[in-house]
C-alpha cells in the first residue's frame, strides 16, 4: 500500500507528543467511527495486507533482532499475524451479534440481550522475544472489539520495532491509533495517561507491578501476559523419543526465550536415562555438533541476558551442551542434571537455551513440586495415562497446559491464551481477544404495554400470595 499523506492513516507519535495522546484518540472513539463492522474489516484489512505486502521488512527485522530464520518467523510473526487476521474475519460478525437471554415472569413481556460494546482507547506495551507477535495481536484483538490503540513495541528489539512504527502509518486510521518508540521513559509517560484498557506483555511480576500500579489509579482494566517457570512431566508411560523431539523443539525454540517454553523437566526415575539420551540425540539432530553454526538456532537477545543465563550454568551439571560466545550472543542448547531446587537455575525464570532435568518418584513428588511454586503459565504432561494427566491436571493451576506437547498453543486462535496468578491474568486470542476488548454490556428492555402494578409497587401486602408465586416463578 503506498504511503499517503491524507489523514486517514496512523501516524507515529514522537516523545514530546505522549501528552494528551490517549485523550485525542478517544474523542475520535467517541465521534462513534470505530464501532461499526466496516471500520474493523477494514482496519483488518489493511493489517493483514502490511503483513503480507511488507514481509520482507519483517523478515529482515527479526533476523537482525533474534537471528530468526523465515520459516520461524513466518511461524510465530508474519504468517501468524495472517492467519489469525483471517480467522477473525471469518468470524467477527457472529461474535458481534448480540447473545439473548430469558428474563422472569415478573418483567413480563421484555426481553433481555447480551452486547459487546468497545471499551475505548487501549494501551498496548509489547515484548522483545515475539516483537511482531505480541505486539500486533493485542492490536487485532483491540480492532475486532471496535477499540482506538496506542501501541508501545520493546527497545530490546529495536529493528522490528522501527518496522512497526514506520508502516503502521501507512496502513491504519491515524485517528485511531499511534505507535510510541522508546524505553522505559516513554513507557513511564504512556502510563501516566488515562486508558480504557491496558494490555502488557513481558517477562516478569515487577514490571507488571508497575503497571497495575498505574492502572489503579483510574481503575483501568489490564490483561497481563507475563511467564513463569513452566513445568514439563516425563511419566514412565511417555513416548520418550517423541517427548524428547517435543519438548527439545519447544525449549530451543528461538532460543528458549518464550514464554511458553518448558522451563524445567521433571522426569520420573525409572525413565530419566533413557529420556536423557533421547533429548541428546535430539539436539544433536535438529543443530548438529556445532550449534553455533545452524542456520536454525537464534541468538540472545542482549548481553544484559547473555551474562544471566551464563551466570546460571553453574546451577548443575552440564549433561549436554554449555558452549557459549559473548562476542556473538551465543549459549548452545544446554542440559542440566543435578539441579538443586534451591540453585539460581530454579529460582527464576530461565528464559533461554538451558533447561535443568529433575528426577522424581511419582505423581506426588510432581504435584507437590509444582505447587510449591508459583502458578506458571504452561505446564506440560508427557504421559499415555489418562489418569495420571488427569490427576494432575485435577491437582494443579497453570494458564495452559498442553498434553504431550508444549509452547505451540498460543497458535490455536480458538484457545484462551493467558496466565493464572503471578503468570498472569485475562486470556485473549481469537474471541476471547475479542471479549477482553470488550465491555459486555446486559441490556433489558421491557414493553410498557402491561405493568403489573399490583404485584410489584407498594404497599406489599396486597396480593401477597400472588406475588410471591409470580417472584419464585
Amino acid at each position: 500500500m503506498p504511503e499517503t499523506t491524507t489523514p486517514t492513516r496512523a501516524e507515529t507519535a514522537k516523545a514530546s507528543d505522549l501528552n494528551g495522546l490517549a485523550t485525542r484518540h478517544r474523542n475520535y472513539f467517541l465521534s462513534g467511527a470505530t464501532r461499526s463492522i466496516e471500520w474493523r474489516e477494514t482496519q483488518l484489512t489493511a493489517l493483514r495486507s502490511m503483513m503480507k505486502e511488507r514481509a520482507e521488512d519483517f523478515y529482515a527485522a527479526l533476523w537482525k533482532d533474534l537471528r530468526r530464520n523465515r520459516i520461524e518467523a513466518d511461524w510465530v510473526d508474519v504468517k501468524y499475524m495472517t492467519s489469525e487476521i483471517d480467522h477473525v474475519l471469518a468470524h467477527l460478525r457472529h461474535w458481534m451479534k448480540p447473545l439473548p437471554t430469558s428474563t422472569p415472569v415478573v418483567l413480563t413481556p421484555s426481553h433481555a440481550q447480551v452486547r459487546f460494546d468497545p471499551l475505548g482507547v487501549g494501551l498496548i506495551i509489547g515484548t522483545w522475544n515475539y516483537p511482531v507477535m505480541l505486539t500486533l495481536s493485542p492490536l487485532v484483538a483491540a480492532i475486532s472489539a471496535g477499540n482506538a490503540a496506542v501501541i508501545k513495541p520493546s527497545d530490546l528489539a529495536p529493528a522490528t520495532s522501527e518496522v512497526i512504527a514506520r508502516l503502521v502509518p501507512e496502513y491504519l486510521d491515524r485517528d485511531a491509533f499511534s505507535v510510541v518508540l522508546g524505553g522505559v521513559q516513554e513507557s513511564t509517560a504512556l502510563l501516566e495517561e488515562a486508558w480504557d484498557h491496558i494490555f502488557f506483555t513481558g517477562g516478569g511480576t515487577t514490571v507488571a507491578r508497575i503497571v497495575m500500579t498505574a492502572a489503579a489509579k483510574n481503575l483501568t482494566p489490564v490483561v497481563l501476559e507475563l511467564g513463569g517457570k513452566n513445568p514439563c512431566i516425563v511419566h514412565s508411560s511417555a513416548d520418550l523419543q517423541v517427548s524428547a523431539r517435543r519438548i527439545a523443539f519447544g525449549r530451543w525454540f528461538n532460543s528458549g526465550q518464550s514464554c511458553t517454553a518448558p522451563d524445567y523437566v521433571l522426569v520420573f526415575k525409572d525413565v530419566r536415562d533413557e529420556f536423557l539420551k533421547c533429548l541428546k540425540e535430539t539436539l544433536l539432530e535438529f543443530y548438529g555438533e556445532d550449534p553455533q553454526k545452524s542456520p536454525d538456532f537464534g541468538r540472545i537477545v542482549s548481553l544484559h541476558h547473555f551474562d544471566r543465563l551464563t551466570n546460571l550454568l553453574a546451577s548443575g551439571t552440564i549433561y549436554h551442551g554449555g558452549q557459549h560466545d559473548r562476542a556473538d550472543c551465543f549459549i548452545a542448547p544446554t542440559v542440566l542434571v543435578n539441579v538443586p531446587s534451591d540453585s539460581p537455575a530454579m529460582q527464576e525464570e530461565i528464559f533461554g537455551p538451558i533447561l535443568p532435568v529433575i528426577e522424581v518418584d511419582s505423581a506426588q513428588d510432581v504435584i507437590e513440586f509444582v505447587n510449591a511454586r508459583p502458578s506458571p503459565l504452561g505446564l506440560y504432561i508427557f504421559s499415555e495415562d489418562p489418569s495420571l494427566t488427569q490427576q494432575i491436571l485435577n491437582s494443579t493451576a497453570s494458564g495452559d497446559v498442553g498434553v504431550n506437547e508444549c509452547t505451540v498453543q498460543p497458535l490455536i486462535h480458538d484457545l484462551p491464551f493467558g496466565g493464572v496468578g503471578n503468570s498472569g491474568m485475562g486470556k485473549y486470542h481469537g474471541e476471547w481477544g475479542f471479549r477482553a476488548y470488550s465491555n459486555v454490556r446486559g441490556v433489558l428492555y421491557h414493553s410498557t404495554k402491561l405493568d403489573f402494578g399490583g404485584l410489584r409497587y407498594p404497599p406489599y401486602d396486597r396480593h401477597r400470595t400472588l406475588r410471591e408465586l409470580v417472584i419464585t416463578a
